[in-house]
């Protein structure tokens, strides 16, 4: 849940590079009574409702401004029977959103100030507001979304990717985990997929994102404002007939089409090798294993914060069992965890702000963290627990 488009592609910690803000028109047929500067606008086409994320400039970075605000207008929406439907997009033409104001938790973490820990409680309220919303709900992501970007989308009934769509959960490498419901949706992908995009940060783009069970539709970019005006010309849409019209976009949109999944060879590998029962048992089989593709990985996760890997492979191992209203306040339970802790800060130190990517864990080996440390990070929080 960050802004982790700071961390650049050289780095093997990275997974994406810095990307220029370029402001996308509005959709032409919305009256607003929202200014331009707000971070977040809201606009209404008869039954219809349009959220758009307004902070071009920070690739759309989601802040407890926007949660806060966000929040009550679903809610709004929800209790509104005239209300038919719900569409979220970034502003710009780089990013959907490309997750959270990370640094000024930080910040706040650092001189204990318990409003490093509300921006994650009240995210968490939102994405559990946006799974259980009784309209449909459409995620355009055209464009770069990564944690708290994915807990803005992939909680909706329809998340429509393009091929700009960058996907990525890659929160070990900041000493966090993959929060927003990472611990509900990350098990359910086919496989061990979850599990790895989850420990490796692996980047999804484009087409792949649907192939791997993100997404719900893929259509090219170029038509993205085109379906959101014809979305928005569905007089009361029922669930049915926005599926129609997502499918029709799909079956014209063949970007793409021919070109396999990027992990589908690796499949078997990464089912078989990131089937351990601890995070030790998945390095000690990729060594064995001794393969290119799984020394990369190897080499890949011997750079992440161990503490991470081992809350987020316990967080989706549990997860895989529960719901999404069990998931989200054990996240929360992990992410005080994670204020507590040495790692988060240090991520966000080495990848974020001095950008030395060379973060010092501590301790820096799995072996190192105990289930003392391990289970500190899941306990309960008492009257702070997250009820939803």
């Amino acid at each position: 849940m960050m802004m982790l488009l700071n961390i650049l592609s050289r780095s093997s910690l990275g997974r994406a590079s810095v990307i220029v803000r370029h402001l996308r028109p509005s959709c032409a047929a919305m009256s607003t009574s929202a200014s331009t500067d707000e971070d977040v606008l809201f606009d209404n086409v008869d039954t219809k409702c349009l959220v758009t994320l307004n902070r071009p400039k920070a690739l759309n970075a989601l802040n407890l401004s926007m949660v806060r605000k966000i929040t009550p207008k679903l809610k709004e929406w929800a209790a509104d029977p005239k209300i038919s439907m719900v569409i979220i997009k970034g502003a710009g033409d780089k990013a959907f959103c490309a997750g959270g104001d990370i640094k000024a938790v930080t910040e706040l973490g650092k001189l204990g100030d318990p409003m490093a820990v509300s921006f994650f409680r009240e995210e968490y309220i939102l994405n559990n507001t946006i799974a259980t919303l009784p309209i449909p709900y459409v995620a355009l992501i055209d464009g770069i979304t990564m944690g708290g970007g994915v807990g803005l989308s992939v909680h909706g009934l329809f998340r429509v990717a393009t091929e700009k769509t960058l996907f990525a959960m890659p929160e070990t490498a900041i000493g966090l985990f993959p929060d927003v419901g990472g611990g509900y949706f990350l098990p359910r992908l086919r496989g061990k997929l979850g599990l790895f995009l989850a420990l490796t940060g692996y980047r999804l783009k484009g087409r792949e994102v649907q192939l791997a069970g993100v997404a719900t539709h893929f259509v090219e970019s170029n038509r993205i404002t085109e379906l959101e005006d014809r979305l928005l010309a569905l007089p009361s849409p029922s669930q049915s007939d926005i599926v129609q019209l997502l499918d029709r976009y799909q079956s014209e949109s063949q970007l793409g089409a021919d070109k396999p999944f990027s992990l589908e060879s690796h499949m078997d590998n990464i089912n078989r090798l990131f089937s351990g029962s601890s995070v030790e048992e998945i390095l000690q089989a990729l060594e064995t294993d001794g393969s290119e593709w799984a020394i990369k990985q190897l080499e890949i996760l011997k750079k992440m914060s161990p503490t991470s890997m081992k809350i987020t492979h316990r967080q989706l191992t549990l997860g895989a069992n529960m719901s999404l209203q069990e998931v989200l306040p054990m996240e929360l339970r992990i992410a005080h965890g994670c204020v507590r802790g040495n790692d988060f800060y240090e991520g966000v130190r080495s990848v974020l702000v001095e950008r030395d990517n060379n973060p010092q864990w501590n301790p820096n080996t799995v072996e190192g963290v105990t289930e003392d440390i391990l289970d500190d990070h899941f306990r309960h929080l008492g009257d702070k627990e997250l009820v939803l």
